[in-house]
């Protein structure tokens, strides 16, 4: 059976409004705050976090849509993303799309449903054409893709890149170099 709030205030003593100034670390004297902690820990309550978002509709959650998790960058992008969102309070909801745009407006769909506080989106050549970040109704900021103009983005130079790396082998003496880029993402064409 789940614990409730007004459970939580019954076992105290106090009233709903105290055991939510409690949880949400606001002014009650340091007696009844340690009686309502007292009440928690036994109790076994736990925030109903859906209840939260819907009250606030905001979360500490943000949303990192990805097109391939085995791909070692996108592995580290996670790792660096996750990384920081603990350090700040807040979760990471990871999704992978393989570069299935149906699949990413369902996940895109799954963040306003779910109210992050925002996405980083590695999208898909389809989404990115036509992306309207203004509807979602949360902040986007694309990694490694670009999206629609103006808006916040952290990208690599491909282009730049692939001719750095061209030029080391040709430093390296490799006369004949060939590349293998899919069409799925603007990265390989700009490769």
């Amino acid at each position: 059976m789940t614990t409730s709030i007004k459970d939580v205030a019954r076992l105290a003593g106090v009233s709903v409004a105290t055991v939510s100034r409690v949880l949400g670390n606001g002014p009650v004297s340091p007696a009844l705050r340690a009686k309502v902690e007292e009440a928690i820990a036994g109790s076994g309550y736990r925030p109903n976090l859906s209840a939260r978002r819907l009250r606030s509709q905001s979360s500490l959650t943000v949303g990192l849509i990805v097109s391939d998790i085995c791909n070692p960058f996108f592995t580290a992008v996670g790792r660096a993303v996750e990384d920081a969102a603990y350090r700040a309070g807040m979760r990471v909801i990871l999704c992978n799309t393989d570069e299935n745009p149906e699949k990413e407006a369902m996940y895109l769909r799954l963040m306003q449903e779910e109210r992050v506080s925002g996405v980083i989106l590695a999208a898909t050549r389809a989404t990115a054409a036509r992306l309207d970040i203004a509807a979602l109704g949360f902040p986007v900021v694309m990694v490694d893709r670009a999206g629609p103009s103006g808006g916040d983005a952290v990208l690599l130079d491909n282009a730049a890149a692939a001719g750095q790396l061209v030029a080391h082998l040709l430093e390296q003496g490799y006369r004949r170099i060939g590349g293998l880029f899919g069409n799925t993402s603007s990265t390989g064409a700009e490769r």
